[in-house]
């Protein structure tokens, strides 16, 4: 058995099970006939999911497979604005809230019916026009939490231009890098957004990026904050133009493979990778999914997915699923602690949230702030509890059930990456007995299963690589501009099968548990974050001469990252060098990717090719006993590193 197989193998046991309750599963959306429905024959299956979408024009074929490279609904046509808004005005539900918004600070909300939204998506569509924005171009958008963030989504996808959101933490060399490989024309942000008690500004940062970033033909910007900003003549305020647009526009339907947005993920190489989501696919999963894995009731139902609009859980599941399919939904702008720990709490109890889809980070930072806290407010209106971002263990699973779901409603823990764009792995919650940690089984039209190095399925109770045997609707058509790496990044290593880079394990039942990323992308409250790009921000500040990253187990986050630094000879190892070395990377990345610790060491474990044992580094960092030292270089160098682990600088 590999080494990796070996640590796959490292199964949890779990005995406990929550059956659905009986009234949800005698009027589930969902029940076990579509698993048989889809086994018998898979690409029926996902036509009747498309036919819950309004089509301008039927497809002729449903699936052209070119391995790897699929096209669904070939020669369908359709807007998916038009399907998340304008259908539903149309049928007599204009009066019906699409969005009930929150803002940071108390007593800040909106709300948002589908007429105001069919509005608010027009005007903004025809602003882009007049800002000379036509169908394929790139539109990249940096926002806070917002109503204009779903509506510059819409407006993008009524006219046909590509969206390519960046999450609002970021640095600027990261938008940068981000606009310059999409060659986006257009940015649109805000002045800033609430944060933490607290204006945070957005603009500066759009201002430094666009100043390296000639092709950037004008700036949308939203007025939020009241910020003072700097203006240059490419600047354009939201209400000057958007505002004083037409409300009436017409949508085009477009071709069901045209593109509809990129979405930048860490790569391994360092180099964002541009995942890639066309129209008539993507749609018919998201909104199938969010249907069948919530059991979506569009007339009753107050659904709140607390994830940011930049990441692809915001799309799928704020934006996209949730409107297709008529939802009323809740946006957040804030953090779960501001102006008080119980924020989301009392946003349930307000608005009456009956479905809520929320990280595993979330879940155990709500557990270490206490029971009492939930305990304060009416959630009883809860029926249905997502989990997302990354495997939830079971101890958080089992507290989010009882403390959150007053031990009544069902937990779906569901597995999905941008790349496959919608929910692929997730119990249903009126077919399945939970598991607490537990994926359990692929969704009806789905095929995944558990692999060994060689490629071949694993029995139950055996452990291995996750793949993915068929194409799938919502699935990444590829990476923007690199079919080259789209190719060896996810079909390289199994032949035929999309490997997606995590471990699995097969439980005694045959249902699946995952087990995390097996390379070197670290998973961190969520986000999938690259080793090389934190090294390479690491190695550019003048005091760095080389630096190794590994993620490693954190209660709260996940995974942690914490970097191994050699210092250039004539640096000096000053008291206050880790809290440097975390705000330069800060600074460098954004945020999400500051070191918890920095630890000095006078040399890396490499083997004799020159390749870091990053494994190593992963022993000490978790302070486990080293393994096989025998292909290092110099096997003494792990004394040394280890010597160095009580040094290690953390800080919140």
């Amino acid at each position: 058995m590999t080494e990796s197989q070996e640590t796959l193998s490292n199964l949890l046991q779990e005995n406990r099970r929550f059956e659905p309750p009986a009234a949800l599963a005698a009027a589930a959306n969902v029940t076990a006939s579509a698993y048989t429905e889809a086994s018998a024959d898979r690409l029926a299956f996902w036509e009747t999911a498309a036919d819950r979408l309004t089509w301008a024009e039927r497809w002729h074929t449903t699936l052209e497979w070119e391995a790897p490279f699929a096209k669904w609904f070939v020669g369908g046509k359709l807007n998916i604005a038009y399907n998340c808004v304008d259908r539903h005005v149309e049928a007599g539900n204009g009066d019906k809230v699409a969005f009930y918004w929150e803002g940071e600070p108390e007593g800040d909300s909106r709300v948002i019916t589908y007429a105001d939204l069919q509005k608010e998506v027009s005007k903004a569509a025809n602003a882009l026009t007049a800002l000379g924005v036509g169908k394929g171009d790139r539109v990249a958008i940096y926002m806070p939490m917002i109503p204009e963030l779903p509506v510059s989504l819409l407006a993008c996808a009524r006219i046909g231009a590509i969206h390519s959101v960046v999450f609002g933490g970021f640095s600027a060399t990261a938008l940068k890098s981000r606009i310059d490989d999409a060659d986006a024309k257009l940015v649109i942000t805000a002045d800033g957004g609430f944060r933490r008690g607290a204006p945070s500004a957005l603009k500066p940062t759009v201002d430094e990026a666009v100043a390296q970033c000639p092709q950037i033909e004008k700036v949308l910007v939203v007025r939020r904050t009241g910020q003072d900003v700097t203006w240059t003549d490419k600047d354009v305020w939201w209400h000057d133009l958007v505002d004083s647009q037409s409300e009436q526009h017409t949508p085009e339907a477009h071709d069901a493979e045209d593109p509809l947005f990129i979405l930048y993920t860490s790569g391994t190489t360092g180099k964002p990778k541009g995942i890639l989501h066309t129209t008539g696919g993507y749609l018919t999963q998201t909104a199938w999914t969010h249907n069948a894995v919530f059991d979506l009731k569009p007339d009753t139902d107050i659904y709140w997915c607390t994830a940011d609009i930049g990441w692809v859980t915001g799309h799928s599941y704020i934006v996209y699923g949730p409107l297709a399919n008529g939802a009323s939904s809740v946006i957040y702008e804030g953090t779960p602690d501001t102006p008080h720990r119980g924020r989301f709490w009392e946003i349930v109890q307000k608005y009456q949230v009956t479905i809520l889809y929320t990280a595993p980070t979330a879940i155990r930072t709500f557990m270490k702030w206490g029971d009492d806290i939930p305990a304060k407010f009416d959630m009883s209106s809860l029926r249905v509890l997502g989990s997302v971002g990354e495997p939830i263990n079971p101890e958080a699973y089992v507290w989010y059930r009882e403390h959150i779901g007053a031990s009544k409603a069902p937990v779906v823990d569901t597995w999905w990456q941008t790349e496959t764009g919608a929910i692929m792995i997730s119990p249903l919650p009126g077919v399945t007995a939970g598991k607490p940690g537990a994926a359990m089984q692929p969704l009806p039209g789905i095929v995944a299963d558990v692999v060994d190095d060689q490629g071949k399925s694993v029995p139950n109770g055996g452990g291995g690589f996750l793949v993915i045997r068929e194409p799938w609707p919502a699935m990444l058509r590829g990476i923007w501009g690199d079919p080259e790496r789209y190719k060896e990044t996810y079909w390289s290593r199994f032949d035929g099968f999309y490997f997606p880079g995590d471990g699995a394990k097969r439980d005694d039942d045959g249902d699946l548990w995952l087990l995390g990323r097996v390379d070197d992308v670290m998973l961190v409250s969520g986000h999938n974050i690259s080793t090389t790009e934190v090294e390479s921000a690491l190695v550019s500040h003048p005091k760095v001469a080389e630096a190794a990253v590994v993620g490693a187990t954190d209660p709260v986050t996940g995974q942690a990252i914490v970097s191994f630094v050699i210092l250039r000879g004539n640096a000096e190892e000053g008291a206050d060098i880790g809290a440097e070395l975390r705000q330069h990377v800060a600074k460098a990345l954004g945020p999400i990717a500051k070191p918890r610790q920095i630890l000095i060491v006078p040399e890396l474990p490499k083997t004799r090719s020159g390749k870091i044992m990053r494994r190593l580094l992963r022993d000490v960092a978790e302070n486990r006993s080293l393994g096989d030292v025998t292909t290092l270089t110099d096997s003494s160098v792990m004394n040394l590193i280890s010597e160095k682990l009580p040094s290690a600088k953390s800080e919140d």
